[in-house]
């Protein structure tokens, strides 16, 4: 394997790189089919929604009547094959629009039963989970968090489910993602089988899904699948590595009522928003974002292959089918860990020259290291890597715009880990 003569790689290393490659050229393949369907799928949704240059005009103030911010909602419907859709730059992170569906749609005295054990750092605070009870949080108003543990091979508990679900919990809320754990991420078919599950048990509750991650990873989203509601971040799969900011709602057109009007206000919902020229931003990496979700995969299976190859406990394993785009890797100890992303961040565009150290970060129990050298701060799409101190000592590596970016990133990691 040919490798830039600007980057340090062993030959050893190398070799199995080229090793790891050929293993996964018929995961790829399969990666390569699902990004030309979804591509085209999001080129029909572009010219569903008429989409026109004028559309990427600035608007301010209050933002009436601006057609290009309602004709993005309707571009992100269509690709999502939901009835509505929310689509604002002003979702500060995939956790505040999380945050925007569970304060829309639940009231005080209402059951919010989380499927899929203990949610991600950052959304515990917001259910105010013992040990997290921040002001404001779900739990100060009156709404009550409870919680089925995943089976030990991380599928979800049916059984135990059966139990807990009551006819009168408003809402079933399913994380797609692993999040900082090794279980295994929930494709669209399993979502199908939970929704349909609590829809036999609870027939009116609302089937929410964190859908981070997970967008265009296969040729359909949970919201044409069962999901009533779901969301995410634009900084990540559905933002297509353009998108500066922001975030989406997707699902049920009077769910996404509600949450409109908790982002802005009850009876202006989403007719208030300027949009400040951000929606040429939000529509070209709306248009990039399945092949992009492509690149990141295609890095992610490489990853997986290359480290099983050296010796490493990865999930998923290559020929896995993969329901998001992370790829979690079991370093052992923490040297390791902190030489994987400074490995990652030496490939980085922006930024190669910086030495990650872990650190405390808000919304997490312990040191994180994170490698990111983005164009975009914080941006998960883009190649990234980032793990907390503590055992496993697991690496999370998403992202990768590009293949042959990604892949170099892959192996400057393993580099770094091996001097």
């Amino acid at each position: 394997m040919e490798i830039y003569p600007s980057f340090t790689v062993s030959e050893r290393l190398a070799k199995l790189a080229q090793e790891a490659q050929d293993q996964a050229a018929e995961q790829f393949a399969r990666i390569e089919a699902n990004q030309r369907w979804n591509q085209q799928k999001m080129l029909h949704a572009f010219q569903k929604a008429r989409v026109s240059e004028s559309y990427f005009a600035a608007s301010t103030g209050y933002g009436y009547g601006d057609r290009g911010r309602d004709a993005l909602d309707e571009v992100y419907a269509a690709a999502f094959e939901a009835e509505d859709a929310l689509v604002r730059y002003n979702f500060v992170s995939g956790t505040h629009a999380l945050t925007v569906v569970l304060f829309g749609v639940l009231r005080p005295g209402d059951t919010v039963l989380c499927a899929t054990g203990t949610p991600y750092d950052t959304i515990q605070g917001v259910f105010g989970l013992p040990g997290r009870e921040e002001p404001g949080s779900l739990k100060d108003f009156g709404v009550v968090y409870e919680q089925v543990d995943l089976l030990p091979d991380g599928t979800p508990n049916y059984e135990e489910l059966d139990r807990e679900i009551g006819k009168d919990c408003k809402m079933v809320y399913i994380q797609r993602s692993r999040g900082y754990s090794l279980r295994p991420s929930l494709s669209v078919a399993e979502i199908e089988r939970l929704a349909r599950f609590a829809k036999q048990k609870a027939p009116d509750c609302i089937v929410m899904v964190d859908n981070c991650y997970g967008e265009f990873v296969e040729r359909e989203e949970p919201t044409a699948h069962g999901a009533d509601l779901m969301a995410g971040s634009l900084i990540k799969n559905p933002g297509g590595g353009v998108a500066p900011t922001g975030g989406y709602i997707a699902g049920r057109h009077d769910l996404v009522e509600l949450c409109a009007y908790r982002l802005t206000t009850p009876g202006t919902g989403r007719e208030l928003g300027c949009t400040l020229g951000h929606n040429r931003e939000l529509y070209l990496g709306a248009f990039h974002a399945p092949y992009v979700t492509g690149e990141a995969l295609k890095t992610a299976v490489f990853a997986s292959a290359l480290f099983q190859r050296l010796g490493f406990a990865v999930t998923p394993r290559p020929e896995e089918a993969r329901a998001d785009i992370i790829q979690a890797i079991e370093l052992r100890t923490r040297e390791a860990l902190i030489a994987f992303c400074r490995g990652i961040q030496k490939a980085s565009p922006v930024d190669a020259f910086v030495v990650p150290e872990p650190s405390p970060m808000p919304g997490y129990d312990s040191d994180v290291i994170m490698a990111a050298g983005t164009f975009t701060l914080g941006s998960s799409i883009e190649l990234s890597a980032d793990g907390p101190l503590r055992e496993p000592y697991a690496v999370w590596m998403q992202g990768g715009v590009n293949y042959p970016s990604g892949q170099l990133g892959v192996l400057l990691a393993a580099e770094e880990m091996a001097t």
